[in-house]
């Protein structure tokens, strides 16, 4: 029964990775894609920490972490849209989705090497 147990589990977490790597990119754009948009006039925000941010960040973005975004959407225009990317993606995706529950216009760009 446990072996049975560990193998169930076992096939959950490849599946979960699976399944991540394939649709975790959904909705994101194309660094070129991207650089269009902030040409064109929309915000490029960083969504990971201060330290992180500050030792290397891409030309003209702005920081706000995403554990912070919340409560500090007042900084940014409803009006702009959003260019929003991470490190690795996930941040960028969650920040994603909380911009786009109050009505920004967002595109998530995923990790900062899709830039």
């Amino acid at each position: 029964m446990t072996q049975n147990l560990l193998m169930a589990a076992l096939i959950a977490f490849a599946a979960f990775f699976i399944l991540r790597r394939f649709f975790g990119g959904a909705g994101r754009i194309a660094g070129a894609e991207a650089r269009s948009k902030v040409e064109g006039g929309a915000l490029l925000l960083d969504v990971r920490s201060p330290g992180e941010y500050q030792s290397g960040k891409l030309p003209g973005a702005t920081n706000i972490p995403v554990q912070a975004l919340g409560q500090r959407l007042d900084e940014l225009d409803p009006a702009q849209p959003i260019v929003v990317y991470c490190r690795s993606g996930a941040r960028s995706s969650r920040a994603a989705s909380i911009l786009r529950g109050r009505g920004f216009e967002v595109h998530d760009l995923g990790p900062s090497g899709a830039w």
